[in-house]
């Protein structure tokens, strides 16, 4: 695999901003079982670079980051504020019933890294969810967070019980061929590779005012999540 240049996710680029489609697979910051990371490689190319954000590192899509202090500081008030609209993919496991719904369940993180609903010790949270797809066994939704919690939208479809496809750490399972494919015929010698490796989660859209200007900005898909999606569809 080639080498990951900064260069070729930029989105959009100012003198305040930084817009990318970060890919699956490398960490926001720093990571100890990887050299790499989105802000090491920001500052090889920006060397005043910061993450405005963050992304799970199997999780894909739109990140911000900011060129200056001045816009760190700027876009930290909006996300307060909730005043940047975020908007992600998610393929998840089982058939969602609803064509909107919220869940507005508080979240606390536990001391094993999970975010869980809590009545007493969980900090207010918010997800709107809308049904894009409902296929044989999967469903593709839209979600938007309106608070920014830790692993918020994990935990909220966790607790629906429509875990996020591939994500073990909720409850998620592997999407393989032969749960949708009918008469599917693989070698039972071999272990079956799953379609998608990772979370099946992408950040497609942002969108927030910035100095009196509006900015929306949206993340094509990765290989492997399009390849996913387009299974699920077939095969209903």
């Amino acid at each position: 695999m080639k080498p990951l240049k900064f260069e070729d996710i930029i989105i959009h680029e100012d003198e305040n901003l930084i817009i990318i489609n970060k890919p699956e697979g490398i960490a926001t910051l720093e990571d100890r079982s990887s050299p790499n990371n989105i802000l090491k490689l920001a500052r090889s190319y920006f060397k005043d670079a910061s993450v405005c954000h963050r992304l799970d590192k199997e999780t894909s899509g739109i990140l911000a980051l900011a060129k200056t202090t001045e816009a760190y500081t700027h876009f930290s008030k909006l996300l307060e504020s909730r005043a940047v609209k975020k908007k992600y993919l998610a393929i998840v496991d089982g058939k969602c019933e609803e064509e909107r719904f919220t869940c507005d369940k508080p979240l606390h993180t536990s001391g094993r890294g999970m975010a869980k609903v809590n009545h007493s010790k969980g900090k207010n949270s918010t997800t709107h969810f809308k049904r894009l797809f409902v296929g044989k066994k999967h469903s593709l939704l839209e979600c938007e967070p309106l608070t920014g919690r830790f692993h918020q939208i994990r935990g909220h479809l966790s607790h629906l019980g429509m875990p996020i496809t591939g994500d073990f750490m909720y409850g998620g399972e592997s999407l393989l061929l032969s749960e949708l494919k009918r008469n599917y015929n693989f070698s039972k010698e071999k272990e079956e590779q799953p379609i998608i490796r990772r979370i099946a989660l992408h950040a497609e859209l942002l969108s927030f005012s910035f100095n009196d200007e509006v900015y929306n900005f949206t993340a094509t898909y990765p290989k492997d999540f399009k390849v996913a999606e387009k299974l699920i569809r077939q095969h209903v």
